[in-house]
Order: C-alpha cells, then sequence, then structure tokens
C-alpha cells in the first residue's frame, strides 16, 4: 500500500494581480517518480517554491507525511524535502567534497561553540559527515574528484554534485527542477539512471523537466500545468494521449482551455487593431 509523502491541497499563489497558481492539488507517494511539465510560463517552477518554503503559497496547505510543512526553506529541508534548482547553485570555490559537506548541516547537531572548541564530539560528528559524503560521492561516481573544486567539473558532473548535496539532508522526497537542461542525450541517460538508483533506495522523486522522452520513460505519473492550473494527471500513456495536452504544447485553443473565457476579447482587440492600422478600412470591414 502507498503511504502520501507529499500533499498539496489547493495551493494558488498570486502576485499582485497575477494568479501564477490556482487551486492546484497535487500528491506524491512513497517509492513514486512523479512528473511535472507544461509549457514555458505554465508555473512550475513557482508551484515548486510553493513546496518547498521559498513562497509562502495565498491559499492552501503543503504537508509532508501528514504534517504541515512551515514556510521557511530550512525547516522544510529539516522535514525532509530535498530540491535542486533549474540554474545550478554550487559552491563554485569550494570543493567536491565540500559542496556535499555544506547539504548534512540539517543531519547535524553541534553549533558554535562546539566547532569553536573542535572537542571529541565535533570531531566524531566531523568524521561521521564526511563518511557519509563520500558514500555520495561514490553513488553519483565522483569520489576519485573529490578534492577537486565545483568550478572545474563539467556540466554533467556540477549537475551530480547539486543532486550529491541534496541527498545529503538525508531526505524522503527529492524535488529536481529540469535535471536533464543543457545536457547530452549521453549525460541525459545517466542522469535517467540516477534518479531510478534514487528511488530504489527509498527516497521519493518529483521532476520538472522540458524532455517529454525523459519524462515518460521516468515517472510512474505525469501532472500538466497549464497557465497555472492542473490540467491532467496520470500514466505516461494517458497524459501523451491527451489531446488537451498536444493542444496546449501547440499553442492551439480547446474546450475548457483555463484561458478560453479571454479569447474572444483578446481576439476582437486584435481584430480593432488591425483595423485601426490599415488605411481606408473600417473596423467592420475586417473578417
Amino acid at each position: 500500500m502507498t503511504t502520501p509523502v507529499l500533499e498539496a491541497r489547493d495551493v494558488t499563489m498570486r502576485f499582485g494581480g497575477l494568479t501564477a497558481v490556482r487551486s492546484v492539488d497535487f500528491t506524491v507517494n512513497s517509492g513514486e517518480i512523479v512528473g511535472l511539465i507544461g509549457p514555458n510560463g505554465a508555473g512550475k517552477t513557482t508551484f515548486f517554491n510553493c513546496l518547498t518554503g521559498l513562497y509562502v503559497p495565498t491559499e492552501g496547505t503543503v504537508s509532508y507525511k501528514g504534517t504541515v510543512l512551515p514556510p521557511k526553506p530550512h525547516l522544510v529541508t529539516k522535514a525532509g524535502i530535498a530540491r535542486t534548482f533549474q540554474n545550478i547553485r554550487l559552491f563554485a570555490n569550494m570543493t567536491v567534497l565540500e559542496n556535499v559537506l555544506v547539504g548534512r548541516h540539517t543531519r547535524t547537531k553541534e553549533g558554535l561553540w562546539s566547532a569553536l572548541l573542535r572537542g571529541p564530539g565535533f570531531k566524531k560528528a566531523e568524521r561521521a559527515s564526511e563518511e557519509r559524503a563520500m558514500e555520495l560521492l561514490e553513488f553519483i561516481g565522483l569520489a576519485h574528484k573529490r578534492d577537486h573544486l565545483a568550478r572545474n567539473l563539467p556540466y554533467g558532473e556540477q549537475r551530480k554534485l547539486e543532486i550529491a548535496r541534496a541527498l545529503a539532508s538525508e531526505p524522503g522526497l527529492l524535488l529536481l527542477d529540469e535535471p536533464t537542461a543543457g545536457m547530452n542525450p549521453q549525460e541525459t541517460r545517466t542522469t535517467e539512471e540516477l534518479v531510478f538508483a534514487i528511488r530504489d533506495k527509498g527516497v521519493a522523486v518529483l521532476v520538472i523537466e522540458h524532455d517529454m522522452r525523459f519524462i515518460f520513460n521516468l515517472c510512474d505519473r505525469v501532472a500538466v500545468l497549464v497557465q497555472g492550473e492542473k490540467l491532467v494527471e496520470g500514466t505516461s500513456e494517458v497524459v501523451q494521449a491527451d489531446e488537451r495536452v498536444i493542444a496546449a504544447y501547440l499553442g492551439e485553443p480547446f474546450e475548457g482551455d483555463p484561458g478560453a473565457a479571454e479569447a474572444p476579447e483578446s481576439a476582437a482587440a486584435e481584430a480593432g487593431a488591425v483595423a485601426d492600422s490599415t488605411p481606408g478600412t473600417t473596423k467592420g470591414d475586417v473578417q
């Protein structure tokens, strides 16, 4: 029996008069890999930010294993949710090992005085953190580069290092924001295998991605956001066959389109603009 790890209920995010995410319900179960797709500007990253405490939703709640999450990123991480970002955010002038160790901060108890005095408890915790960091570097295949500066790694390896740093916080749910962006086919395949391996370790995964082949090969379920609303959710086969998804990506209107109500008004405004800019015609002449 699957157990919900993440539950988002009626999540809405407004910025002034703009509604970026509207009444989205979303669940990720234990042992699942779930994909979140949609055209550019659909609200995917905004929704991610609501899940991880970077944004406080205007309405709705986000829960992890039945507990409503506090709207603070470090507390969300401490609760058991880790993420990567669309743009790589490594510490460029720190080593590969040091970058992973940064991810351990929510799982260590030593404070300022312990660090300054460097007593037996601090040294024991430091050794344990380094051992765990090295295990993660072995897992992603970068143990041999532990002392390399992060900025000197190839692009694909920087992406893997960011995933390792997220895993260092021992999450139950990992959120990946476009993990294959900018990768070649071989790097994409390696990332796919890595995500499967993460799931096999008992970590549920939620992925935003524009590479449809990657998403449909990888995910147990896929949800589609269009203009901030969840359009459809289901297996890869169900989503690929849904004509509304095809229309959303091709820019074609469809019945029930979240923007359908504004379409006649927009068309009338465009027709008026054409009439005003065409010499010798009136608005009634425009067909």
